[in-house]
């Protein structure tokens, strides 16, 4: 008997993703609850819903963390699913175990799912079981630093200290000689605890400027399970993606096969169920290997459906309805070229400071093949609560070097007044000869940031008023972190992570 598609969805979301969700749901016929934080009550995603319920003060804990007020939001306005987004509680075991407890259908893996592949040393064993191959490293979590510096004399340096809970690239450190390892290793395990509520460190072999290459993959409950393709991830900094793109320049039919069916067996290896991204780094030699497997809808999702034309977010709210996949891998095909940035409110010039505050001007460029999913308008005004992202545009072209003109013509046409935003960083990469011509890994904008910078960086006195802001802020709230039961996942919350005289936005960065 064929189960009845869901009457009502509630979005345990905010801004653009929650507005995505809600579009999603109109074109499907079914109704929306939307919540909100204090700081968000003048959000877009809030005009466009069905429904609207207020969970909680601005501060992520209180609201859009609050596992136990967001299912009885859900309880209370009768939905019979939760989607979670991306950030926040969409990876959090908790928060899925809280609505399989309260019978409501949680828009993504299981808990079971979400724990396993959670931990990353656990993740790990489970790949080489696939037959994946993984890039070299500790099996089991380092427990000391004597060991740490056992394991990397065997792997050879440079090697990275990891985090067991961690993504989003934080919670990774870098140690290049031996005479570091110590001090690392510490604020290693002190990040991790910080950040995720557990001190569990294990080690990688850093692999000298690979590509990030991930696969989307589609599974519904009845053990179908396809790859969409993939997408070329490898413009980062510090382990944060701004932009990505697919097909991959590096890619070739007999890879892109060997690759998804990695992912495939990846993906059957631990049930999985939903939308989910298996992901690869590429050494210089063309061997790949497992990296980690995110649990949820991406950032960059939007790219991969404007060249296969499945809409992601319907397949996540079918399956989870249980209904079977309408796609077998033979129905899947790659048209054209498509690129993503992630347009952030931050000052490229300015070591990426953090620039919350009102748009005063706002026009998104438009034009065929040009999409934008952003929550922004001309008055809003950018929380400093939350992450910096505040847009993602995306162009399609029938091939790379018209992707490339076509977003160009988009980002000179895009407009954000009154905000700093990364729109000239995002320029300059893209008339980069390197980028052009394909010949880019994870050390491109680390590599090419002196060609790519627009001003100098921060100035003495930049940093003596970032400081001091951080310290007011620190000093007004101390309820600065939220844990979540039985993962106990702490997330720093606001635009707070200060270190070497650098500030860091996006305490909710949406994950490599």
């Amino acid at each position: 008997m064929k189960k009845e598609m869901f009457k009502k969805i509630l979005i345990a979301n905010r801004a653009e993703i929650a507005l995505r969700i809600i579009r999603a749901c109109k074109e499907l016929g079914i109704q929306t609850a939307a919540v909100y934080s204090e700081a968000d009550k003048e959000s877009l995603h809030l005009k466009l819903a069905d429904e609207t319920y207020l969970i909680g003060p601005a501060q992520p804990a209180q609201s859009y963390l609050n596992v136990e007020r967001i299912v009885q939001t859900a309880k209370k306005s009768k939905s019979q699913a939760i989607h979670p987004g991306y950030g926040f509680l969409a990876q959090i075991p908790a928060f899925a175990q809280a609505c399989e407890r309260n019978h409501i259908k949680f828009i993504g893996p299981s808990s079971k799912v979400l724990k396993k592949m959670g931990n990353k040393v656990v993740a790990r064993k489970t790949m080489v079981k696939a037959g994946l191959p993984i890039i070299p490293g500790t099996m089991d979590v380092v427990k000391d630093v004597g060991e740490a510096r056992e394991a990397a004399e065997k792997l050879g340096y440079p090697i990275i200290l990891k985090a067991v809970y961690g993504g989003g690239g934080r919670g990774m450190r870098v140690v290049k000689r031996r005479q570091e390892i110590e001090k690392a290793f510490e604020l290693a395990r002190l990040e991790a605890e910080t950040s995720f509520g557990s001190a569990s460190i294990y080690i990688e072999k850093q692999l000298a400027n690979p590509r990030h290459i991930e696969f989307q993959v589609l599974a519904d409950e009845k053990g179908s399970v396809v790859h969409l393709g993939e997408r070329e991830c490898s413009i980062q900094r510090r382990h944060q993606k701004l932009m990505e793109e697919t097909p991959s320049p590096m890619m070739t039919p007999r890879l892109r096969k060997t690759m998804g069916d990695a992912a495939l067996r990846a993906a059957r290896a631990v049930n999985y169920t939903n939308a989910g991204t298996v992901e690869f780094l590429v050494d210089s030699e063309g061997k790949f290997y497992f990296l980690e497997m995110n649990t949820r809808l991406q950032v960059e999702h939007l790219i991969t459906e404007m060249i296969t034309g499945v809409d992601i977010v319907k397949e996540q709210i079918r399956i989870a309805a249980e209904e079977p996949l309408q796609y077998r891998q033979e129905d899947i095909s790659i048209n054209g070229h498509a690129i993503n940035c992630r347009i952030n409110a931050e000052d490229p010039s300015k070591d990426f400071a953090p620039c919350p505050g009102t748009i005063i001007g706002y026009h998104a460029p438009g034009g065929l093949g040009v999409r934008v999913d952003s929550a922004l308008y001309a008055g809003y005004t950018i929380p400093v609560f939350y992450d910096s992202l505040i847009a993602k545009l995306a162009v399609w072209g029938r091939n790379r070097r018209e992707a490339i003109q076509r977003l160009r013509r988009a980002l000179e046409e895009y407009r954000i007044e009154g905000v700093e935003t990364t729109i000239p960083l995002h320029t300059k990469i893209i008339e980069d000869e390197h980028f052009i011509k394909g010949q880019i890994n994870t050390g491109f904008v680390k590599d090419r940031i002196e060609s790519l910078k627009l001003e100098k960086g921060l100035g003495s006195e930049d940093v003596a008023a970032l400081v001091a802001a951080l310290a007011f802020s620190i000093h007004k709230d101390r309820s600065a972190f939220a844990v979540i039961p039985r993962r106990k996942a702490t997330f720093g919350l606001g635009w707070k992570t200060f270190e070497k005289g650098r500030l860091e936005s996006g305490a909710f960065k949406w994950g490599v």
